[in-house]
């Protein structure tokens, strides 16, 4: 008994600790810091890159995407050196629900796309690159920030199966999902085709 509570004492630590790295709001921070405005009253109002880039700077952007991922990889790659592959797997999970519900901002944050990707590229490799090279080649056809983060989440269980990553499907299936629900309006309006394209403001 006291091992077993002994480990489940470190993955809930390991949880607390990738909810904290994952609550981190860097677009909000960079985009006052550079003195961009208020990115809650800019375009969606929301955290992530896509909404950063509204503020008309890509490097304020950029900056979000790599701080937003490295996050998720920071939390995922820590808990594997310290704890073990499934205290990577509940520190991913845990910073990407921390990104999406910061408790900093009322747990109203970003959908996750960044952080999901680069919880993927530490989690499994082949499987991170390959969501990543999903969002790209959408987004190059569709020029849709939103349709290319739900073709990259659907497809990273698909990726995790065919690459031969079975430890990562169960995680990929739980974040896509979350991904989709996130996503809830951006659904709505591109069944309208009324979902805005990729730096249109």
């Amino acid at each position: 008994m006291p091992l077993i509570e002994s480990a489940a004492a470190i993955l809930l630590l390991w949880a607390v600790i990738g909810y904290m790295l994952g609550s981190i709001p860097f677009g909000l921070v960079l985009t006052r810091a550079l003195g961009l405005g208020n990115l809650r009253e800019i375009g969606s109002g929301n955290i992530g890159t896509t909404n950063v880039l509204r503020t008309g700077s890509k490097a304020a952007a950029a900056a979000t995407l790599i701080l937003d991922g490295g996050k998720g990889a920071a939390a995922v790659l820590l808990a594997r050196s310290l704890a073990g592959e499934d205290a990577a797997q509940l520190a991913g999970l845990a910073a990407f629900l921390g990104h999406c519900f910061p408790i900093w901002l009322k747990f109203k944050g970003g959908k996750g796309v960044a952080t999901f990707l680069g919880l993927m590229l530490a989690l499994a490799w082949p499987v991170g690159i390959a969501c990543c090279l999903t969002w790209v080649a959408t987004a190059a056809v569709s020029r849709i920030s939103s349709l290319s983060a739900l073709v990259a989440a659907l497809a990273a269980p698909l990726w995790a199966y065919v690459l031969g990553y079975p430890a990562a499907i169960l995680l990929a299936l739980l974040l896509a999902a979350i991904v989709f629900w996130r996503h809830g309006a951006n659904i709505s309006r591109l069944l309208a085709g009324t979902e805005p394209r990729i730096g249109q403001k």
